[in-house]
């Protein structure tokens, strides 16, 4: 998960759809989640809870 978190950082960096005033106050986030293996963790978790939720309704359109 941290080198994940680590590549959407390299894409925040390099986005120019993110506003430059709200780069620092996203990276500086995303540098605390990398170094807090806890919040690793549940950010891991929400985003398996959010699969689970949304995987029947994308299989009910058909998409997967």
């Amino acid at each position: 998960m941290k080198q994940k978190i680590e590549e959407v950082i390299k894409q925040v960096e390099g986005s120019d759809k993110i506003a430059v005033e709200n780069k620092p106050l996203i990276l500086e986030k995303l540098h605390e989640w990398k170094n807090e293996e806890k919040v690793v963790n549940d950010v891991a978790v929400r985003f398996e809870n959010w699969w689970m939720e949304m995987e029947p309704i994308f299989a009910e359109l058909g998409w997967i």
